[in-house]
């Protein structure tokens, strides 16, 4: 592995593990194996340094998102995009684990995330859930609360301590985890497609 592809995984494990707060400049440089001044020296700060670590970690993610086919109808675009978002999470545990930690704070480091990554991917499933609002196969619903209903459920891709102690085999293989994936994709689009025109009739 390259030597700057081996820092930022380490770096990600950290602020996985601590958080940003808590991986101090000192943690960061024992754990990278480095001196004390090299995240300064190399990146300019510990901000930059963070950012180049979820820029490594989320570029390499949205990297294998299947494209999904826009000949096909729109649930099933959706049902592909969420399904596939969620195998991501499954293959970067740790990039998950961020998310949820950032997600509660209002910081420079959240802009970062919106603009750079949450609003384009709003933005790519918006024209979809429009129409799919539009046919009557989905009720209308506020974009915060249905970018939540998707990124919920993620947590049960990352929160692997919680998922073994419900049943979840310690070394789950692949299959597996794409399975779980699939399964929660499900779950959300069964969910989410329950009203309009596929409510039973009285």
């Amino acid at each position: 592995m390259p030597e700057e592809e081996s820092i930022l995984l380490r770096g990600l494990e950290a602020f996985a593990e601590l958080g940003y707060d808590h991986a101090s400049a000192r943690e960061l440089a024992r754990r990278l194996g480095v001196s004390h001044n090299f995240i300064n020296d190399r990146y300019g700060s510990k901000a930059a340094f963070w950012r180049a670590v979820v820029d490594q970690a989320l570029g390499s993610q949205l990297a294998r998102l299947p494209q999904v086919d826009p000949a096909l109808d729109d649930a099933e675009q959706l049902r592909q995009f969420i399904t596939g978002f969620y195998r991501t999470a499954a293959d970067e545990p740790r990039m998950g684990r961020i998310f949820v930690n950032e997600f509660t704070l209002d910081t420079e480091r959240l802009d970062y995330l919106y603009e750079t990554y949450i609003a384009p991917t709003v933005q790519a499933i918006e024209a979809i859930i429009d129409r799919l609002v539009a046919s009557g196969r989905m009720a209308p619903v506020p974009m915060d609360v249905l970018f939540f209903v998707i990124i919920a459920p993620i947590s049960g891709m990352v929160e692997v301590p919680l998922a073994r102690r419900l049943g979840r085999p310690e070394a789950a293989s692949p299959e597996q985890l794409t399975a779980t994936a699939e399964a929660l994709a499900t779950l959300v689009i069964n969910g989410l497609l329950a009203t309009g025109s596929h409510r039973p009739s009285a």
